[in-house]
């Protein structure tokens, strides 16, 4: 009789859990309970809303004797720091969700995957808004980088690199046991797309095997529009592909990511 309840409950547990769909109310739920736990967190706060501007700095003064060498790579990597920022913190974020037991109580209550992805999205794309408005403010009105196009086309570029590294940790977070593994990612997901984006060498001098794998890497097209935006006055529709093409390789990476996403560690 005990085994035939039990059964019985599970089953109807099971049927009464479908998948649900996005509520607006529960996302920015979430997003709020992001945003006030990392508010008594400052070390966060510090990497993700001041470590790209001080490399930024650092940067302007290593070409202190070559003010050109500044321009022609600060803007490329005004998009490449917050998108590296951006994906240490939220995997480790994410993961600590999972290992301490909050992702799997949360989970449990009427609270779907889509809806915990997108309002982890929110919180740090609201951080990501922050932190791309201050590094170009900074990179353009302080450090003197020299820019033909609107410095409001590279604020949207620095933002859409910036949300593309908040999906990319928020997918890697789902493979990782610890903490520890999570930055193990970084070598695998970033680095490659650092060395074949362009920032080195045009991707047009690259073996062609090379560089037919960076035209499918999404900090290529970032490091494009870059460059879209410190050469012409307008905006081409080179820059608008580049544009389309991360917003949507984060937009499919945040579907990954709620596909993907586990209660807890196994």
């Amino acid at each position: 009789m005990t085994t035939q309840t039990a059964t019985t409950v599970t089953t109807t547990t099971t049927s009464a859990a479908p998948a649900r769909a996005l509520n607006l109310s529960r996302t920015t739920a979430t997003a709020a309970r992001v945003l006030r736990q990392l508010r008594h967190d400052p070390r966060t706060i510090v990497l993700l809303l001041l470590i790209p501007c001080l490399m930024l700095v650092l940067l302007r003064y290593v070409f202190d004797g070559s003010p050109r060498t500044f321009d022609n790579i600060g803007a490329s990597l005004l998009g490449i720091f917050p998108l590296i920022t951006m994906f240490l913190v939220t995997s480790i974020a994410t993961l600590r969700e999972r290992t301490s037991g909050t992702l799997e109580r949360l989970l449990a209550m009427p609270l779907g995957k889509a809806d915990l992805i997108a309002g982890y999205a929110l919180a740090f794309g609201i951080l990501a808004i922050i932190q791309s408005a201050l590094a170009t403010g900074l990179a353009v009105w302080f450090l003197g980088l020299d820019v033909t196009g609107s410095p409001w086309l590279l604020l949207l570029v620095a933002l859409l690199d910036a949300l593309l590294g908040t999906a990319l940790g928020l997918f890697v977070s789902a493979f990782a046991a610890s903490e520890f593994q999570a930055v193990q990612f970084m070598p695998a997901v970033i680095f490659p797309q650092l060395l074949l984006c362009g920032l080195f060498t045009p991707r047009a001098n690259m073996h062609p095997a090379l560089e037919a794998i960076s035209d499918a890497l999404p900090m290529s097209y970032a490091v494009d529009g870059m460059n879209e935006v410190l050469h012409h006055t307008d905006m081409t529709a080179t820059f608008v592909r580049d544009i389309l093409i991360v917003a949507g390789c984060a937009l499919l990476v945040l579907a990954l990511g709620a596909a993907t996403l586990r209660r807890r560690t196994a």
